[in-house]
Parts: C-alpha cells; structure tokens; sequence
C-alpha cells in the first residue's frame, strides 16, 4: 500500500497534487509519503511483536537525512555499509549502539570511527577483516562486538547482481567453515562474539530461501553454543521484495507472513532478532516526476522521451528493472494504451525505462510518475552528463518540504578545480 493516489483527476502524494510540487521545484523530481514509510516501518514491528528485536533500516536503500529522522523518531535502528553512512546515521540522531556495520570491505578508519561511537556490532565478512578489527579495538583498549556473516549457499531466485547468498557471491564466510573461523574469533583479544550474521539477497518474492537460510543459522546456533560460544543475537538480514507491477499476479510474501518463518525457525533459541529492511520500507514510499520533452515516431516504433534520465534512476538500466510508470493526470475512462518506448535525454542507448509499454496517451509537457521509485533511486543517481542531481521533496498529509535541493550549474561546476599549471601554460 502507498499514498500516490488519484484525486479529482490528478496524481497526490498524499494530500498534495503532484503538480502543485513540480510547480515549485521543477521536474524531474523525487517525492516520498511520511505516510507510507511510517505504514511500512510498523508493519515489521507488528510481524515480530513478543519477539525480542532490533529493526534497523538499511539506509543504502533511501538515505536522505529527513527519512532517517523519521525512520530514527519512529525507534528504527540503522545497518550502514560505510563511513558515510555511519556519519548520517549519527546525524540523524541514531546513537552507536543501534548501529550495525555491514559490508565486506570496513577500513581500520571506519572501524575505529564506529567503536568511538558505540557501535551495537560489526556484521564481519571474512577472517582478514576480523583479524584487522580486533588490531584496532585492541589499540583502542575496546573490544569489538561481532557476528559473523554465513553464507549458506541457498538460492534466493532474485537476480544475479542483488544475490548473495551464494557460494559464489563475494559475501560472507561458508557456513561449513564458521566453527572453525568462530574459534578462532573467540581466540582474539579485541572480539567479542555475539551472535550470527545472514543475508541472502534483495527483492525475494519467496518465503522458502529464508526457510531454508534460517533453519540452517538455527542448526549453526545450537552447534556453536556447544562449542561454548554465547550466540544471543541473530541478524537475518533483510531482502523482502516489494510489487514493482501493481497488475502482476505474483503478489511479494507480506512482513507478516516473513515474521512467521522467523518465529517458526529460530524463535525457539532465545535469542534477540535483528532484521535490516530497506526496499520494503522505502520503495514504494516514493515516486520519481518527469516531464514529457517530446513523442518522437520511429520507425515501427514510437518514443516518449523524459526529462529524468538513467542518471536520475538506473534501476532500468542496471538491472533491467520494472517500474509502473504512470500519467500525472489520470487518463479518461475508455482509454486505449498504445505501446512506447519511455526513454531519458542521456547519450546512451542504455537510457530506456521501458520497451513497447502500453501508456495512454501524454503529450509533450505533461507528466509521468515512476511509482516504487522511493529505494535504489536516488541514492544510486549521478551527474553523469553533467545533469544536476534532481530535487527530493518529503510530503506529510497536505504539507510538503525539499529535502534535498537541485544544485545551480554554477554548484556544480564549481565542486571541480583547475591546477594552476593548466592556467600557466594556457596559450
């Protein structure tokens, strides 16, 4: 469910007409429903209600600093894959010990940036970055709280590059191997174990990998505490897919559901849960507006091309990715779609939203909106071409505010410098 309904004939957000923002801020442009990222926060607390659980957001997914406020004001912690994010997550008023520092590549800065702040645990990828953070906790006087991600070799049917829950994924440790690589981080003066680590992929419309994943880490947890390790935590990741195509027949698994076979396959082990939703969270708490700059006929085939590009959301492009795209202005009743290409302004032939999409007619400076645009957009969006960084606008029921505003030119360029030997030599 989301908040991007039409109202008298005109696409909302909420209780704002899309046009009204685009009035003020220009297209193309984010826009995301404190609404539905409230709704879509609760309904994972409501899946692991009496279930003792830490959620933490995963940022990567919308990191805007006015969702993290709201995400960190609703009691959301935060799973960060970087410095950066680590930094925001603070700024955001996030404190240390609601923090979890995921990724396969944490440099000794960011480690020790994290355990100055309190960190609730670092999510550790391999036994080279385990041996180098106890290093750095041990110079610290600390010792750093830890669970080791296992990779359970279980197909999460997703797609290849949002995978990892493969032998041949770059993430995580076999599990065949994590009781010896446990011994070994039970061995090191600057850990300190406390639980286990899982994530098998993103955009899972399947309940059955995560079965199969965590009955795997509650065989894993039962042999690791044998082996006289005090396993209370386990981080199962996060991965759960959203309904890109509001008119597919598959329909993702609901939180609910996912709670049960959290409950059904390590709730029986005492331990603290801790889940890392993102997509599901953001995704369809956000639209990307765009105007029409021109309908172009083709031969055997016609083009609508935008004003947003593949540098404003790659999804498309990158992943081959669906998203409904729709008229701002709802279409009459009766209306025949006609298939379109749907394309950006970018020098790449890559800079397609959609092929041969069936659309209504839109004519040239009217509006479309990329619905489930809210993760993976802007977060993943560039200056490539040099086209500026679009705008990202918050709304609250009839409220709206720019979150992040569209750089001049004249910012942008400017970020770049001349040496002077370049000046010198001129001429």
């Amino acid at each position: 469910m989301d908040h991007f309904l039409y109202k008298n004939g005109v696409l909302h957000a909420e209780d704002v007409a899309v046009p009204e923002i685009a009035a003020a801020v220009g297209t193309p442009f984010y826009v995301y429903s404190t609404a539905t990222l409230t709704r879509h926060y609760q309904v994972f607390e409501d899946a692991l209600k009496g279930m003792p659980h830490v959620i933490c957001y995963a940022m990567k997914a919308n990191s805007n600093m006015a969702v993290l406020r709201l995400m960190a004001g609703l009691g959301a912690g935060m799973d960060v894959v970087s410095g950066g994010e680590f930094r925001r997550a603070i700024a955001a008023g996030v404190p240390g010990e609601k923090i979890v520092f995921s990724g396969v590549g944490k440099t000794r800065e960011e480690m020790r940036l994290a355990l100055e702040n309190g960190i609730r645990q670092f999510n550790v990828e391999s036994e080279p970055e385990m041996r180098v953070l106890s290093e750095v906790a041990q110079s610290m006087g600390v010792r750093a709280p830890i669970a080791i991600r296992v990779n359970p070799d279980v197909d999460a049917k997703t797609h290849a590059k949002i995978a990892t829950g493969r032998s041949e994924n770059k993430f995580g440790i076999p599990i065949s191997r994590a009781r010896e690589v446990y011994a070994e981080a039970a061995a090191l003066p600057g850990i300190d174990v406390v639980g286990i680590d899982v994530h098998i992929g993103s955009q899972l419309v399947d309940l059955e990998p995560y079965r199969a994943a965590f009955t795997l880490v509650a065989e894993l947890t039962r042999a690791l505490r044998s082996d006289g390790h005090d396993i209370r935590r386990l981080d199962l990741g996060g991965g759960l897919g959203i309904p890109y195509q509001q008119n597919s027949n598959q329909a993702p698994p609901l939180p609910f559901d996912y709670g049960e076979v959290i409950r059904s396959t390590v709730g029986d082990l005492g331990c603290e849960i801790e889940i890392e939703p993102g997509r599901l969270i953001a995704g369809n708490a956000g639209i990307l507006v765009s105007s029409v700059i021109y309908r172009k006929n083709g031969e055997g085939r016609d083009f609508l091309i935008l004003d947003a590009a593949m540098n404003d959301l790659i999804r498309p492009a990158m992943y081959d990715a669906w998203h409904d795209i729709v008229p701002v202005t709802e279409p009459a009743a009766g209306v025949v779609p006609a298939e379109i290409d749907i394309v950006g302004p970018v020098c790449e032939s890559g800079d397609t939203f959609a092929k041969a999409r069936p659309m209504p007619p839109v004519a040239e400076g009217e509006m479309v909106a990329f619905r489930s645009a809210g993760a993976y957009g802007a977060v993943m969006s560039s200056e490539y071409n040099s086209r500026p960084m679009i705008p990202e606008v918050l709304v609250s029921g009839d409220q709206f505010a720019v979150v992040r505003a569209r750089p001049t030119y004249e910012e942008m360029i400017e970020r770049d410098t001349v040496p002077e030997w370049i000046t010198e030599n001129r001429g």
